[in-house]
């Protein structure tokens, strides 16, 4: 039987005639050397397509990576960076903790100037307020003061009561629960326009067992409040724990700087635990 040659433009494909009984004519197909070597091509090919995404894939991450650290650097100069106070600020912030929404704890630092923040803590109500180092068999004292009213330039009603809480459970405080006896409800800071930046401080005492009470004139009025006073009163002594933060009126220039000046706190240093 004779044999044929490959069609033209087969590319050796192997056209070939029949075995003998299947019928006159009729030609098999047998692949020839470039059809043989077509799986070893798509492995290959399908072996450079992973490669090709993992090297994308790479880039990517190194693209990120260097926007994240442009992006940092701005942050830091941002209007909504966590700014912390000045040192001699800081050594006022001794163990207690203080969240507000949005903003989590605002501890020794100034509330940031973004996302109206400034305007929001005004009509928030209480912040959580954490003593992690509070004993649960103890009671506790929280006073929440503005040293700084009307301004801290001239703090004429030094100190403005903001908050007072007596009878509050160590094992209350240290999960951030104030539930006790309030003497004062809670005033969010409102610091007067064009009157800089106000501290807003927190302490905690141990009571000890003592009634806690304000005289009639102290019930009066929040301003001027003889802290001193009446921490003498009830032999209170030294906080357990302390901090503040800081902030302006909304409406005052974004530019101004958080000042620097002496701590104005209580005849007293704050007990280092």
């Amino acid at each position: 039987m004779s044999r044929r040659r490959a069609e033209p433009g087969c590319g050796g494909c192997g056209w070939r005639a029949g075995a003998p009984g299947e019928g006159r004519g009729r030609r098999r197909y047998a692949p020839g050397p470039a059809a043989k070597a077509l799986p070893r091509r798509r492995l290959a090919l399908q072996s450079q397509v992973p490669m090709g995404w993992t090297m994308r894939l790479v880039t990517a991450a190194l693209l990120l990576g260097l926007m994240m650290v442009v992006t940092g650097d701005e942050d830091e100069n941002s209007p909504c960076a966590h700014e912390a106070l000045l040192d001699e600020d800081t050594l006022f912030c001794q163990g207690l903790e203080v969240f507000y929404p949005e903003l989590g704890n605002i501890g020794c630092k100034v509330v940031p100037d973004c996302h109206n923040y400034r305007q929001k803590i005004t009509s928030w109500m209480e912040p959580i307020v954490k003593f992690p180092g509070a004993v649960d068999g103890a009671t506790y004292i929280l006073v929440m003061v503005d040293p700084d009213a009307p301004s801290r330039a001239e703090p004429r009603q030094r100190f403005w009561r903001h908050w007072l809480v007596t009878d509050i459970k160590g094992a209350d405080l240290k999960k951030g629960k104030i539930q006790g006896q309030e003497l004062s409800a809670y005033q969010a800071p409102s610091p007067p326009a064009h009157s800089g930046f106000h501290r807003y401080q927190f302490f905690v005492y141990l009571q000890e067992g003592k009634v806690i009470s304000l005289l009639p004139k102290e019930n009066k009025t929040r301003g001027s409040w003889k802290m001193d006073r009446f921490l003498n009163r009830f032999h209170l002594g030294e906080p357990e724990a302390s901090t503040q933060f800081m902030t302006q009126n909304y409406q005052d220039s974004p530019t101004l700087q958080a000042p620097r000046g002496r701590a104005s706190e209580p005849k007293h240093k704050t007990r280092r635990r």
